[in-house]
């Protein structure tokens, strides 16, 4: 059994991890071996395969842990006990926020999600769709309760609030004059002004 942590307590999975995501966003997907991975995170191939099945599963991961991290955060923001509006406002901004201090992860997901097996990319999109969704369930019910405009269909809202999200890598710089969060309020506004009657 390999062990499950360097020196410092770092967990193999989370090294492993880390070290995919660096090379990924330097060299691109396609470009970054096996053997790479292994000795950036110090370990053997015997441990990668222990807990990763090959090099897409760690694309996969990259992506899904990031999802995941989302997922929950909306879920606990559509069930909170607020006006509709704010609810969606703060799931807005958070979803910002959160992929720009993910911005490697993003990134690379959306220039190799085409490389993912036919297997993976399924199952991604289906975590996606879900996320889509719940976001765009509490368009529908600030619609239904007449607290958002029925003017614009509520699918188009998510696609437009998410199309400018996946655009983020290619203009976003953390040395940059707005930080994740005047980022976040921005398009979150832009959103809501778009919704209200």
């Amino acid at each position: 059994m390999p062990r499950t942590t360097d020196a410092d307590g770092t967990p193999v999975p989370q090294r492993l991890l880390a070290a995919a995501t660096r090379l990924f966003a330097e060299q691109g997907y396609d470009r970054t071996s096996v053997q790479e991975i292994v000795e950036a995170a110090g370990v053997t191939k015997g441990a990668l395969y222990h807990y990763f099945g090959s090099k897409d599963d760690l694309l996969h991961e990259v992506y899904a842990r990031v999802l995941r991290l989302q997922q929950e955060r909306l879920d606990a923001f559509a069930d909170a006990d607020e006006p509709v509006e704010k609810r969606v406002r703060d799931a807005a901004a958070d979803v910002v926020v959160t992929t720009i201090d993910n911005l490697d992860d993003a990134s690379i997901f959306f220039r190799s999600m085409h490389q993912l097996s036919p297997e993976k990319n399924k199952q991604v999109r289906a975590e996606r769709r879900r996320y889509h969704e719940r976001f765009r369930a509490l368009i529908e019910e600030g619609q239904r309760t007449g607290v958002f405009t029925k003017e614009t269909p509520a699918d188009l809202v998510v696609d437009y609030h998410f199309g400018s999200i996946h655009h983020l890598s290619t203009w976003y710089r953390p040395n940059g004059p707005l930080s994740p969060q005047e980022v976040a309020d921005h398009l979150a506004d832009l959103l809501l002004r778009a919704l209200r009657p």
